[in-house]
């Protein structure tokens, strides 16, 4: 049996000597059917997309393997390291073979490795337009640096075809713009649109794997920290200003509002936007008082709106808090069966003290249909909120931390419902700018620093609430209602240590205080 110095290397992940490096080897061990690696310059991708290829064209089991960059050196480069690998695993493979296609009065150089096993791996320097005759079952398409080649868009739509036969399909690139066709495919797959296996190593997700460690074994050179930060910085320095694209998987041209305004209306409705201001004189009233003005105000204008919520849909609910200089809104979110989502109405609360915001979210979310997510802004104070909620709820709420990578999984998908108009909220003009505020930033979308209106009363805060609502909904979380049959039953067991009380709509009270519930 052949060694397998892949398999090898994956099973020696902890150890500075494995073949490949972390990030390498979560690619190559992925059998996705079509997998996408946005990544950093210069990190060995292709390298162990080589290492791979050589396995499966090699294996009787395998099949062909279909290469395709933007210039000759890239593909040069690629069929010398599966050369390489060939001769590492010891495959029986022919010499690199030579020739050129004549197509659309072009000619398109290739490079061929042929293995015993009556398999194949064919680079090419170009988009060949053949590719539609591939897709024999089990053949693979690696598409490296797919941003730079031409007409990728064209050349993804051949490609998919391949994947009816049981083909795979490997998408490798460092980024080319915002606008590229590249990027839409990575923000399509982060809003679900697509069901493929995203990937992304950026320069310092290569280094926390040991990409430095390995330069300088494989150099002569001693590894330290502060080399290692050296070099990193000098290597920054030497992509300026295009860094952040080339090292760091943020697209260049990122600017001006993430969602426009046209998008926005069009997925508008009429619907209530209910506010509670909290008074200097209302913040200074003893809690106890404070409570019952809240009371008073939940069932006078918050309890109507929730008696108007359809029962058989599943609900989630977003917070976006703030203690006094934003508000903390509270979206509802209506989860219709053909997987519309709708926000009925918002709870807006300025300068309200914590046990009247608690008050007002257990009160909401308690009368929500079929409450299947909760997800509230747990930073800073926000965290007292959270908590609180995830004491009342438990697994159903999510204590969100917003972080650049959370914003870079939820804002594709929540964009995408504008998109396909999947969603529907409030037709209102402060909700319609806190959407607007959303702007590009490091290639990320989220809220800027400091006021995004012009009053200076407001941070974004309903649009939060409802990508909050939007992350809550997509929660695998889930509750089971029950509901007394109104049958009094009878239990006869011997063996029970406590007696049975009785209630009226069954047994319900076991001696000891334990609560069974009605059956």
């Amino acid at each position: 049996m052949k060694r397998n110095p892949i398999a090898e290397g994956v099973q020696e992940a902890n150890n500075a000597d494995a073949i490949l490096l972390g990030y390498q080897q979560r690619w190559v061990t992925d059998n996705a059917a079509v997998k996408v690696m946005e990544k950093s310059r210069r990190i060995g991708l292709s390298y162990a997309e080589a290492a791979d290829d050589v396995l499966y064209a090699a294996s009787e089991e395998g099949a062909n393997v279909y290469y395709i960059s933007y210039n000759k050196e890239m593909t040069q480069g690629f069929i010398q390291d599966c050369a390489g690998w060939a001769k590492a695993y010891q495959a029986a493979a022919s010499q690199i073979e030579e020739s050129v296609i004549e197509q659309d009065d072009r000619q398109i150089l290739t490079y061929t490795i042929k293995f015993d096993s009556g398999n194949s791996i064919q680079a090419f320097t170009s988009n060949p337009r053949n590719l539609r005759s591939k897709g024999r079952p089990g053949e693979r398409l690696v598409i490296d640096e797919a941003a730079f080649v031409d007409d990728i868009e064209e050349l993804l739509k051949a490609a998919m075809a391949m994947t009816i036969w049981g083909g795979q399909i490997r998408i490798i690139s460092t980024h080319n713009g915002e606008d590229n066709p590249f990027n839409t495919l990575i923000n399509d797959i982060r809003a679900g649109r697509y069901d493929y296996s995203l990937h992304r190593a950026t320069l310092d997700d290569a280094l926390a794997d040991g990409l430095y460690k390995r330069i300088c074994k494989v150099t002569g050179q001693a590894w330290s920290r502060d080399g290692e930060a050296s070099w990193r910085q000098q290597l920054i320095n030497r992509y300026k200003p295009n860094h952040d694209e080339e090292l760091f998987c943020i697209p260049a041209m990122g600017g001006g509002a993430y969602l426009t305004r046209v998008m926005i209306e069009a997925c508008m409705a009429k619907a209530p936007v209910l506010r509670f201001d909290g008074t200097r004189e209302f913040n200074q009233l003893p809690e106890p008082q404070r409570a019952a003005i809240m009371q008073d105000w939940i069932n006078d204008e918050l309890r109507p709106l929730l008696k108007t919520l359809d029962p058989e849909l599943r609900h989630a609910l977003g917070m976006d808090f703030a203690r006094s200089g934003d508000m903390s809104v509270l979206a509802p979110m209506a989860i219709s069966k053909t997987l519309h989502h709708t926000v009925p109405f918002l709870v807006e609360l300025h300068n309200v003290p914590f046990k009247q915001q608690e008050q007002v979210l257990f009160a909401l979310g308690d009368a929500l249909p079929r409450l299947s997510g909760v997800a509230i802004d747990s930073r800073g104070n926000g965290q007292y909120i959270g908590e609180a909620a995830h004491d009342r709820w438990g697994a159903l709420v999510d204590q969100v931390m917003a972080t650049e990578q959370w914003y870079r999984e939820q804002m594709p998908r929540y964009k995408a419902r504008f998109e396909d108009r999947t969603i529907t909220i409030p037709k209102n003009d402060d909700v319609l700018e806190d959407h607007r505020a959303f702007i590009l930033v490091r290639g990320v979308a989220r809220l800027p620093e400091g006021k995004t209106d012009k009053k200076g009363n407001r941070h974004g805060d309903s649009a939060m609430a409802c990508v909050l609502a939007n992350c809550a909904a997509a929660m695998d979380a889930w509750t089971a209602d029950y509901q007394s049959t109104g049958r009094r039953a009878a239990l006869m067991d011997t063996d029970m240590a406590q007696p049975v009380s009785l209630t009226d709509t069954g047994f319900g009270t076991v001696g000891g205080g334990n609560n069974f519930g009605g059956f």
